[in-house]
């Protein structure tokens, strides 16, 4: 699929004014065609299962997803002429089941979470495998365990924010399966550079050993530990409230005229939180993960706002 990667890189000066000599860069990975990081796996994912020959014309592709990587892998399967069958949950938004079911997607609902976690995700992996058993030519691209995943971010994102930058020194990036933010890690670590990894979390998100709690916002945190973090890639965890995501997003337009989602917002609050601790002259990147015209419900509305956090925003 064309167009997938490359992502422009912009310095954010009006939200991170120079101060200390401290520069803050946004990797706008929200400029992929369907509008977030979640392109890159979804076609690495799928291009080496055609590879090797375990996709086929007739193969239904089958996977969870609570937004992002459905509309990934919905547009991309209607561009390979593939059926595609997405597991979703009531945390997933209308906007994004809308978009998905344009590309083609076809939805398999999950109204119930796991009795035994009380979480959405294992009973959407359950019910993968229902779904996988009653189409015997099928594949799952597995998001959560696919090494393909942050080997799209290992050999995409990172080399692309190195190429430009040169010496880098932080990198800022959200936390759901971990892909990206383990790419970034494994290229800094295999080419031997001192940039650190901030990883982000949502406060009631177990990923990073926080303590489970209720989360407003789908695609940033989880209620389960997903492989990937078992990895050690992380320097730095920082948590992130539903609210301060939100107000973060809305500066960011303010500022920056760039409309982005609640993950990018809790990136950018993040990096505030930690900005008495950063050395002088430090160089930062930040992952923009997804676009915020899905979020025109919410994030970016003001009654919405209002009921959720007592205040417009």
């Amino acid at each position: 699929m064309n167009g997938i990667g490359g992502t422009p890189l912009v310095r954010l000066s009006r939200l991170f004014p120079e101060l200390r000599g401290i520069r803050v860069f946004a990797k706008l990975e929200l400029m992929n065609p369907t509008g977030s990081a979640k392109d890159r796996p979804a076609l690495r994912i799928l291009k080496n299962a055609l590879r090797k020959g375990l996709i086929g014309p007739d193969t239904v592709i089958v996977e969870s997803s609570s937004g992002n990587m459905a509309i990934s892998m919905a547009a991309i399967c209607r561009r390979l002429g593939l059926r595609f069958v997405c597991v979703i949950d009531p945390r997933t938004s209308k906007t994004n089941r809308t978009i998905m079911q344009a590309y083609g997607a076809e939805v398999s609902y999950v109204e119930e979470p796991d009795p035994a976690t009380g979480e959405y995700l294992p009973a959407r992996l359950a019910r993968v495998q229902e779904v996988l058993a009653a189409h015997p030519d099928s594949f799952w691209p597995n998001q959560y365990g696919n090494p393909n995943n942050y080997l799209a971010h290992s050999e995409g994102t990172m080399p692309e924010i190195i190429r430009e930058l040169g010496k880098i020194d932080y990198v800022i990036g959200g936390v759901s399966t971990c892909g990206t933010m383990l790419g970034c890690a494994d290229y800094i670590r295999r080419n031997g550079l001192a940039a650190k990894i901030v990883a982000v979390d949502a406060a009631g998100s177990v990923i990073l050993g926080g303590e489970k709690g209720p989360r407003l916002f789908p695609g940033l945190g989880a209620g389960i530990v997903p492989p990937f973090a078992a990895n050690s890639f992380t320097d730095l965890a920082v948590y992130v409230t539903d609210k301060e995501m939100a107000l973060a997003c809305r500066q960011l337009a303010a500022t920056e005229a760039i409309l982005a989602g609640p993950s990018s917002g809790a990136v950018l609050a993040a990096l505030r939180s930690i900005w008495d601790e950063l050395p002088d002259g430090s160089t930062c990147a930040v992952i923009m993960h997804d676009r915020g015209e899905r979020y025109m419900d919410t994030v970016f509305n003001d009654e919405w706002m209002a009921a959720a956090f007592g205040e417009p925003g």
